[in-house]
């Protein structure tokens, strides 16, 4: 019945919502932007840096339009309930927004279930240099792609569709992936 609800909701939000994507995301095998935002993990407030979190191992950055809005919740209680398995790769997850930044530390705390953090993109320039923006009513936000980041920086998966639901497994794929060639 969840799932039913998900997709309904899903389906709601690519219908009413207009946007456009304003370029391609960034290929494989180009250098990921560094980038150093504002950010939450379990409502506190924390600073993420790239280059830090791909000091531990691959980074898997997902880009989403606004905290609390449909589509985002759902991505957001998916990439929770992988987080174990994120984190059993090595792997560290990071949420960005452009869209409602000033709720990133509840959204964290209710919607990410303190199990990953999530940050601020306010004017979605960290989303601009990853060109992963769209427009919507007028604004500029970071639209759904998500990447896997290797270590030394190289993007190994750059993926966007503004289906929340294939994101999970296509990252989680690649880290697998990239764990499996570097044992």
């Amino acid at each position: 019945m969840q799932m039913k609800h998900k997709l309904i909701a899903t389906l709601l939000l690519s219908i009413t919502l207009p946007v456009t994507s304003a370029l391609a995301a960034l290929n494989v095998g180009t250098k990921a932007p560094d980038f150093q935002l504002q950010a939450a993990l379990a409502g506190k407030p924390m600073n993420f840096s790239l280059q830090q979190a791909l000091q531990k191992g691959p980074v898997v950055l997902y880009f989403f339009p606004a905290a609390f809005s449909a589509g985002c919740t759902i991505e957001a209680h998916e990439f929770a309930e992988a987080s174990d398995g994120f984190t059993k790769l090595g792997a560290t997850v990071i949420g960005v927004t452009a869209g409602n930044v000033e709720q990133i530390a509840d959204f964290s705390k209710l919607e990410c279930r303190d199990k990953f953090a999530v940050a601020a993109d306010p004017g979605a320039k960290v989303a601009a240099e990853y060109q992963a923006t769209m427009q919507m009513k007028g604004k500029t936000l970071s639209d759904r792609t998500s990447f896997v980041i290797a270590p030394d920086g190289k993007i190994l998966l750059s993926y966007t569709d503004k289906n929340p639901e294939a994101h999970i497994q296509k990252t989680m794929d690649a880290v697998k992936k990239y764990r499996q060639s570097h044992q």
